[in-house]
């Protein structure tokens, strides 16, 4: 009787091992930051809001963006995940400036993780205001995960 268990235990992971790499991303959080940088002054959900909206009605406080990325990803070599995010801002009669940021990400276990991705300084300038973005998980060339705005 042991035998057979052992057999499909074996068989399973075998064909998880082989399997190609599977990912998401779960959710992605655009946050305003501070002239010194905060996206909050408390770590209470409900100050963060608050305090977000205070950033969206007073521009001049505002000095970047941040994009907190929530992403699971799983049967992927550690070299080759990153975490991708295109961002548009506005359009003043041709196309619309777009900056890519990037980071490498390390994949976990079973548990999803995060990820930030500020906009500040010349690149934050450039795009002016954010209209549009898209969050994408990348195992080496392949797209494993996507999440986007609206707009997009």
């Amino acid at each position: 009787m042991r035998r057979p268990i052992l057999i499909f235990a074996l068989c399973f992971m075998v064909c998880a091992a082989a399997s190609a790499a599977t990912g998401r991303v779960i959710k992605v959080l655009p946050q305003f930051l501070d002239l010194k940088g905060r996206h909050a002054i408390s770590p209470s959900l409900y100050d963060r809001d608050a305090y977000q909206a205070l950033l969206r009605a007073h521009t001049n406080l505002v000095s970047g963006v941040r994009f907190a990325v929530q992403w699971k990803a799983s049967g992927a070599s550690a070299d080759s995940l990153k975490l991708r995010v295109e961002v548009r801002g506005i359009s003043h009669g041709e196309l619309p400036p777009t900056i890519v940021l990037e980071q490498p990400v390390k994949p976990g276990f079973w548990f999803n993780h995060w990820a930030s991705l500020p906009l500040t300084g010349a690149d934050y300038k450039k795009i002016g205001e954010v209209t549009a973005w898209r969050a994408t998980l990348w195992d080496g060339d392949k797209i494993i995960g996507e999440q986007k705005s609206f707009i997009w």
